[in-house]
């Protein structure tokens, strides 16, 4: 890198001498004024600590002592920043002031930036606490219209159960078939009342064998179910976990429908129940011979709302995760093929120690 030396103060008149001088001392900007040569004349509002220079060496012309290499940056700052003004000389010489803006001035241009982007942050702060009071407003309305739903199932339900036992007395069928059969239906209606009653609420879990939990939804769910459809139960029959009964009732429920929606015709669904001891992990896998979900799907099929059927709110899958993950535990499809079936997997804590939360 070149270095630019400072020229001598060529032989001006005094008048002239006071304007230049008023002129430097007017700036309110880093300034460097040159030559046509690039030689430093004089200078404004650099930093002191690189630039050693008196008043005193410019009436006296000797030459002025200063960084070279920072000189050399500030110039090529200036000349980046504005275009120069040219001072014409009576000598035929030409000056060139170069300047660029104060830390002022430059705090000044960034501030309509930074004023927006606060706005732009309050606003989305705003957006985001109105969004959150009206998700909650929401929620209170469905947690009410779910505890109203299980109050108003209360009275026909214990009427039901009323009636049946008055059936069972009138015809003599204490043990009949049929009339136990509309008992577990009417007992499952008073568990779907309850499900409801408890959203919003922190429904406990206790230790439960879940092939036995299991088992017991699928024996009342394949009575239910079309004949051409199989149910097969596998798995490790002694592996325990902190269940709610009700609710886990519930995640099976929405799984094995889904499973029956999927199959058209003859078809089967297998449950298997296995344990990872190393993870202490609880895996229940549910398959199905059914259509298939197609791989873009897998993960929105979790999203409220997306059904593939005509008709359905989409809120099955949802729910079921919710429900899921209220067990903390997690819930995905393992493998699906288009034609072949799904299996969806559900993933629970075999020693959880767990801290309880809304459904």
């Amino acid at each position: 890198m070149s270095t630019k030396s400072v020229v001598t103060m060529p032989d001006l008149d005094d008048e002239f001498i006071s304007l230049i001088f008023a002129v430097r001392d007017s700036l309110s900007l880093p300034a460097i004024i040159t030559d046509q040569n690039e030689k430093i004349i004089l200078w404004r509002d650099l930093d002191s600590s690189k630039t050693n220079i008196e008043k005193a060496a410019l009436d006296s012309g000797s030459n002025l002592q200063y960084d070279p290499i920072y000189f050399e940056k500030e110039l090529h700052t200036m000349k980046k920043a504005h275009p120069p003004i040219q001072l014409d000389l009576d000598t035929g010489e030409k000056w060139f002031v170069y300047y660029k803006d104060s830390e002022a001035l430059q705090q000044l241009r960034i501030f309509p930036y930074i004023q927006l982007s606060l706005i732009g942050i309050f606003l989305i702060i705003a957006y985001t606490v109105f969004n959150s009071i009206r998700n909650s407003e929401q929620n209170l309305v469905w947690v009410g219209m779910a505890k109203e739903a299980a109050h108003q199932l209360g009275t026909p339900i214990s009427s039901l159960m009323g009636w049946l036992e008055l059936a069972r007395v009138t015809y003599e069928s204490q043990d009949d078939s049929l009339f136990n059969e509309m008992e577990r239906d009417v007992q499952r209606l008073e568990i779907v009342a309850d499900r409801f009653s408890k959203i919003g609420s922190t429904p406990s879990l206790s230790n439960h064998v879940v092939y036995a939990v299991v088992e017991d939804y699928v024996n009342y769910f394949k009575i239910r179910t079309s004949k051409r459809i199989t149910f097969e139960l596998t798995g490790d029959q002694h592996v325990e976990a902190k269940l709610n009964v009700q609710v886990f009732d519930w995640i099976i429920e929405n799984l094995l429908k889904n499973a029956v929606n999927a199959i058209e015709g003859e078809g089967k669904i297998g449950v298997n129940i296995s344990e990872n001891i190393a993870k202490e992990e609880i895996f229940i896998d549910i398959s199905d011979t059914g259509k298939g979900i197609p791989r873009s799907n897998w993960e929105t099929i979790f999203q409220p709302g997306f059904t593939t059927r005509k008709r359905g709110w989409g809120l099955g899958l949802s729910l079921t995760k919710r429900m899921v993950y209220y067990h903390r535990g997690q819930i995905f499809v393992k493998e699906s093929e288009i034609g072949k079936g799904t299996t969806f997997r559900i993933i629970l804590k075999s020693n959880l120690r767990y801290e309880p939360t809304q459904i």
